[in-house]
């Protein structure tokens, strides 16, 4: 019997032989990251077991990037355990603001994610990194600490999903319709505690952007991990990685599934019949194809977060709104998710474009994605956004709404001032 990636790389870590869906396992983990909200906890139940040193003070990311620049004394004093326990252990990668990104963003970015790694990281979203072709999920404050300590971490092995995608993707669809759609299909649950592994000839098409906008919505799906095996592209983004930040482990290795891998199902979409689709309050899986919602009004739009807030994600948006005003009613709020993307978005004139449209850039933030702050929502506001959630005061009032989208229907929606398909502003 054959493996699948997820399988293969839980195997590798574990010293097994063999493993199969349902074991319980502990394994090495490559790498490990705590952020603002969730470090802070690990942090305690580390320093409660009088541990003199963390096990690789090189291989725990430390990112500070939901509440900051700190917005008020509680999210200040959370921002400050972290970087005193970087000071006191000498952890190599700590990112103060200045530095720092959207750390699911950032780690990629920084070589510190690769291919065949099994990385954790104690918030939901560290599933993004899967896109790399490496096992990365979120893990609890608690499980995170036991790995500070041991440098390991246990495991269920999951069942794994195969999702083919065939066919060439219409214009203004990306990753997240393609991951939209599949929600839809599935529903939040559809892949509960499985491996997502996303493959087709659409995908090995997809740029990196868009194939990390796909796995980290895996968890919107309740899945375990979405992953994606490496190509060209993978590689190519990767050593580009490594060469720029010289990051201290520069190795990496390659895994694919056996042709006779078992999986729980198999699901295949043609993509040429997706458009680009909204996720409408107040499930990532209300789905609706973006021409068939009229007349929803909006106040606000998100362009930014985890999921869309790349540099290929800002020059989609900034196309359609280089020339053009946004309606006078409508927040545009635009987050580059490292400072590197932002750098990169002023030097092609990006930034130019989103401010003369009526725009404001943040510095790179979670902010309103979690309600955390940078774009709060009052009661009975709606708001379009490149994030990755849509529940009920996610964003803000709980009788506020969010409507996930792209960033090419996102900047389409703040110039007309509702929400529409992107081809209705050109």
């Amino acid at each position: 019997m054959g493996y699948t990636i997820t399988e293969k790389i839980l195997m590798r870590h574990s010293g097994k032989k063999s493993i199969k869906p349902g074991d319980f396992i502990n394994a090495k983990v490559d790498f490990c990251l705590g952020n603002d909200i969730t470090a802070p906890i690990a942090i305690k139940e580390f320093e409660a077991t009088g541990r003199k040193k963390p096990f690789d003070t090189s291989r725990i990311a430390l990112v500070p990037d939901h509440f900051t620049p700190a917005k008020d004394m509680r999210s200040a004093n959370q921002a400050k355990v972290l970087k005193d326990f970087a000071e006191k252990y000498g952890i190599e990668n700590y990112f103060e603001v200045g530095r720092m990104g959207i750390e699911h963003v950032l780690l990629p970015q920084m070589g510190l994610a690769k291919p065949g790694d099994l990385v954790i990281g104690a918030d939901s979203h560290t599933c993004t990194y899967g896109a790399l072709g490496c096992f990365s999920c979120g893990v609890g404050s608690t499980d995170l600490a036991a790995a500070f300590i041991t440098g390991k971490c246990w495991f269920r092995v999951p069942e794994s999903i195969k999702f083919i995608y065939k066919g060439k993707c219409r214009k203004y669809v990306g990753g997240k319709d393609l991951i939209l759609h599949t929600i839809g299909d599935i529903g939040v649950s559809g892949a509960l505690y499985k491996s997502m592994e996303f493959t087709g000839e659409a995908i090995s098409k997809l740029s990196m952007d868009d194939r990390f906008a796909m796995c980290n919505m895996a968890i919107e799906a309740g899945a375990k991990n979405g992953v994606m095996a490496p190509d060209s592209e993978t590689i190519k983004y990767v050593k580009k990685a490594i060469k720029q930040n010289k990051p201290k482990r520069k190795g990496f290795k390659k895994y694919y599934s056996d042709k006779d891998a078992v999986y729980s199902k198999i699901i295949e979409y043609d993509v040429s019949k997706i458009e680009p689709q909204v996720a409408m309050p107040h499930i990532p899986s209300n789905i609706k194809p973006a021409h068939r919602i009229k007349d929803v009004v909006i106040n606000q739009v998100v362009i930014g977060s985890c999921t869309n807030g790349r540099i290929s994600d800002l020059r989609l948006a900034a196309k359609f709104l280089k020339g053009r005003k946004i309606k006078s009613w409508v927040r545009l709020i635009v987050i580059p998710a490292t400072q590197e993307i932002y750098l990169q978005a002023v030097k092609e004139g990006l930034a130019k474009s989103f401010v003369h449209a009526g725009g404001v850039f943040s510095t790179p933030s979670c902010g309103p994605c979690l309600g955390g702050h940078l774009g709060i929502l009052a009661e009975g506001e709606r708001a379009v956004a490149t994030t990755n959630r849509n529940f009920v005061g996610r964003m803000g009032h709980p009788k506020s709404e969010v409507y996930l989208a792209n960033p090419a229907v996102a900047a389409a929606s703040a110039i007309k001032g509702r929400i529409c398909h992107p081809e209705d502003v050109l």
